[in-house]
């Protein structure tokens, strides 16, 4: 029999696919997920000009690093943009314990959104926006808007094709379960 847990991996993973039940890559190579909140790709991020255009006041690099499956970005390489910078060394394997970074992303996607009285907007990016910066905005809506796992993980594949690893999904489930123990989804 599967434990409950599983069983909530399951329903993450059919909510991830689409009609036919497979995963699509993202169209774009970044979306507005939520009010303010835009996830995606390397190139956005490289692209100061671009990122002004768009009225970003804040990066979140969830993969900081200089590996190739990393982004090479670091609070030098916004310096002098007004850009404020925060770095997240994850790497996109179902081991790598993304869940230590939940409290500190979360704090830093709300401190952008109540920027200039609610004028920031927050780039949350990763090399693909496919699986580590999602999987930190999902824990954000978590964290900070009471959204349950489903909830918050439906609420940003709706504007972007994602697919957090498997080991991702997990600790979201975690964080789930303890939010739940917490009682922080009983209105829900």
């Amino acid at each position: 029999r599967m434990s409950s847990f599983e069983v909530t991996l399951q329903q993450l993973n059919d909510l991830l696919a689409d009609e036919s039940g497979s995963y699509r890559w993202p169209r774009r190579p970044f979306h507005e997920v939520y009010p303010r909140i835009y996830v995606g790709d390397a190139s956005l991020a490289m692209n100061v000009m671009r990122l002004k255009r768009q009225g970003v006041t804040h990066v979140l690099n969830a993969a900081e690093g200089n590996s190739f499956m990393h982004v090479n970005t670091d609070a030098e390489f916004y310096a002098g943009t007004g850009i404020i910078y925060h770095g997240v060394p994850a790497s996109d394997t179902d081991h790598f314990d993304i869940s230590g970074y939940f409290e500190e992303a979360a704090d830093f996607i709300q401190e952008a959104l109540t920027y200039r009285n609610g004028k920031g907007k927050v780039y949350v990016h990763c090399r693909e926006g496919y699986s580590r910066s999602p999987t930190l905005v999902i824990a954000y809506l978590m964290l900070c808007r009471d959204m349950d796992v489903h909830a918050a993980l439906a609420t940003v594949r709706q504007e972007r094709e994602i697919g957090p690893n498997d080991g991702f999904l997990r600790q979201l489930c975690e964080l789930n379960q303890r939010l739940s123990a917490e009682g922080r989804f009983w209105n829900k």
